[in-house]
């Protein structure tokens, strides 16, 4: 999450540092980025702000036996799954930046109905896994 926020901070900066001219391609780039930029960080703000963060941030707080706080944590796994791949996706468009950690792969799933594809299976990088 702080390496997609300090991207969009970098993007948003490119952005506003590009003078105003005659071209108007450039003007609609250049808004078309800011709302990029904006786009992505209500996402974010979306993956963060959920029910599961509140409750494993809560349970951090109340100092809850190890059991409970494994359940919690379990349940709270839940929506964080199924939020986390739009961080995953949105992290891809920065693959080649030098902070980017190549741990955190490229990974796509093909699906039967792809000419590709004859099952289910994740692709990193080009490569089928």
């Amino acid at each position: 999450m702080q390496f997609l926020k300090a991207r969009l901070r970098e993007d948003e900066a490119a952005a506003r540092a590009v003078k105003p001219g005659k071209s108007e391609d450039l003007k609609r780039l250049k808004a078309r980025v800011l709302a990029d930029v904006e786009a992505k960080r209500r996402l974010v703000a979306w993956v963060e702000d959920n029910i599961g963060t509140t409750l494993k941030a809560d349970a951090d707080a109340e100092g809850l036996p190890i059991l409970k706080k494994g359940v919690v944590h379990l349940i709270a796994a839940v929506p964080e799954f199924f939020r986390s791949p739009v961080i995953e996706r949105l992290v891809w468009a920065y693959a080649d930046h030098p902070d980017y950690d190549s741990a955190w792969g490229l990974i796509e799933y093909v699906h039967e109905d792809e000419p590709d594809g004859d099952k289910l299976h994740s692709r990193t990088r080009g490569r089928t896994t």
